[in-house]
């Protein structure tokens, strides 16, 4: 995880000052090795996975003799949930699947400390018998381009300063430097929807809340996700919490409201864990509370 004095961004310059800071920080020539710990994966045991990921690299430090550098870290939802619990490896993006506690240490031996790969943890086509290394390489993900989720099970949800190496809270400085009906007008444009059954285009229901009389207004995060079957909501909440709230600070701008609320179900607890941390760093850092990033929101 990467870590830095915390501070309060006062404006979109210390925010790029502190996002360089953070990736200047960055080791190089580290292994990385990345436990999803989402909720589907979680139930298959991914919790003890990644404790015993972190005593592999321990013992590895512990040992003397050449050594390699390993971080660990905890991520969110990779989408494929019927194969977990997964483990990525960087670099190499190496996805293995279906992981369980007997593997890590031959994934730890042949893979983070030795460069070879397991082949038996990768995805198997049905059709062709090929084995896949990468997620671009799986059927699964090549039909798909993930924008919302792209984020997921690459950086630590409970780490705002990943977000911001990510490029997190940048749309906010954007946002804040234009007029509020221009961010509705640019919603408008690109032909943003609402991602329940409905479809609901979001600038509408934005422009229908700006010029509606009366103080003050809100911004309601729905996460209750009431259709069977439908997650995407969790996945997002657990695992980049952050990307919740700046869109939330964003639509609260656009709307000119200054308080919003996340309704969470009972059944979603690792989102209400991380939601609450993202929520409790967004104040420490500044891009909640009073004048955030010095624009007087």
């Amino acid at each position: 995880m990467l870590t830095t004095e915390k501070q309060i961004v006062n404006s979109p310059q210390e925010l790029e000052a502190l996002r360089r800071k953070i990736r200047e920080k960055r080791k190089t020539g580290v292994k990385k090795v990345h436990v999803c710990i989402g909720t589907g994966c979680a139930a298959k045991g991914s919790r003890a996975l990644f404790k015993m990921f972190a005593e592999a690299v321990d013992e590895q430090e512990g040992a003397g003799g050449p050594q390699v550098q390993v971080d660990t870290a905890c991520v969110g939802c990779h989408g494929f949930c019927e194969r977990g619990p997964i483990v990525l490896i960087e670099p190499g993006d190496i996805l293995y699947q279906g992981v369980e506690e007997p593997d890590v240490e031959e994934i730890f031996r042949e893979t983070v400390l030795g460069d070879r790969v397991v082949e038996r943890l990768l995805y198997q086509d049905p059709a062709s018998g090929s084995r896949a290394v990468t997620e671009e390489e799986i059927p699964f993900y090549r039909a798909q381009k993930r924008i919302v989720l792209a984020a997921n099970g690459r950086i630590d949800p409970t780490s705002i300063e990943e977000y911001i190496a990510w490029g997190g809270y940048a749309a906010l400085v954007k946002a804040l430097a234009m007029d509020p009906q221009d961010i509705i007008r640019e919603v408008e444009k690109s032909g943003l929807r609402g991602r329940g059954g409905g479809g609901f285009p979001t600038a509408r229901k934005w422009r229908s809340c700006r010029e509606a009389p009366g103080e003050p207004r809100y911004v309601i995060c729905n996460g209750d996700e009431g259709d069977p079957g439908a997650f995407m909501d969790r996945s997002i909440m657990e695992g980049n919490p952050h990307q919740v709230l700046e869109g939330m600070i964003i639509g609260a701008y656009a709307i000119g409201a200054a308080q919003g609320y996340i309704y969470v179900r009972n059944e979603y607890p690792l989102a209400v864990e991380h939601l609450r941390l993202a929520i409790d760093r967004a104040r420490e850092y500044g891009f909640l509370g009073e004048n955030i990033l010095g624009s007087g929101f």
